[in-house]
């Protein structure tokens, strides 16, 4: 197979992808961030560099605070960065910065809030507008924006992931509070990255497997050889952050 054109079509698939439903801003990779219009190599390098420095971004201005990410690239990949629990519920959405003043309103307009769109409370916006044409005007915004916008907001950040097993819960475990180092889970892999896997557990944060961690019988040169998005598996907690909002996992050494 011709090398060259795997690589062409493997990178429009990545391109495609990232521009349907944008990449979750905390646990992105550098190689992945790099498919992200306005984001070249180096950027996508320091925004790593600034998360782990800083720890999980809350809020998507925040990225100007990136080194070399100056305004015109972050109107370029505002849009694309999703930010789960952040401190704007916008900021999981693909509605852009540009048009949080306009989404504010017509939420307003609706009875509704932004603490809606975390909630999943919007389903059925559209059924509430009679005429685009009017409302986009009273925002300001173009018609086909306003669309957008509404589209967005019924179904924020869609996710094919929704679909896949959910992580078998303890009752005992709810939130990170609750977990403490050495304790057993099931959970569900839920995003697999050059350096590990990140793996829901049910308690609103995924926990990172390094690759390291991952299995106690081979080396591993990618994660991919061991486990893929959608598999359930056990893993061991090895420590908590509760101020990063940081798990370390490991699937290593449980019987």
């Amino acid at each position: 197979m011709n090398q060259k054109k795997l690589g062409e079509t493997l990178s429009g698939v990545v391109e495609d992808c990232v521009n349907k439903v944008g990449v979750d801003l905390n646990t992105a990779s550098a190689s992945l961030l790099e498919y992200i219009s306005g984001v070249s190599k180096t950027i996508a390098k320091n925004i790593v560099a600034y998360r782990e420095e800083n720890g999980r971004f809350s809020d998507r201005k925040q990225l100007l605070k990136v080194a070399k990410l100056g305004p015109k690239a972050y109107e370029q990949c505002a849009g694309f960065m999703r930010i789960q629990g952040g401190a704007n519920p916008l900021d999981q959405t693909s509605v852009h910065p540009e048009s949080y003043h306009a989404a504010e309103l017509l939420l307003k307009k609706l009875g509704y809030s932004t603490a809606d769109i975390a909630d999943k409370k919007l389903d059925g916006l559209s059924e509430k507008i009679r005429d685009y044409k009017k409302l986009a005007g009273e925002l300001e915004v173009g018609e086909i924006t306003l669309r957008d916008i509404v589209k967005e907001l019924e179904k924020p950040a869609r996710d094919p992931r929704d679909e896949m097993p959910k992580p078998i819960l303890r009752t005992d475990v709810l939130e990170m509070k609750d977990l403490t180092p050495g304790m057993i889970l099931k959970g569900t892999v839920r995003n697999v990255i050059d350096f590990g896997v990140f793996v829901d557990i049910g308690v609103h944060q995924d926990g990172l497997v390094h690759i390291s961690q991952l299995t106690d019988k081979k080396f591993v040169k990618h994660p991919l050889e061991v486990v893929s998005v959608g598999d359930i598996v056990e893993v061991k907690v090895m420590s908590v952050d509760l101020n990063k909002k940081r798990i370390q996992l490991t699937m290593k050494g449980i019987k």
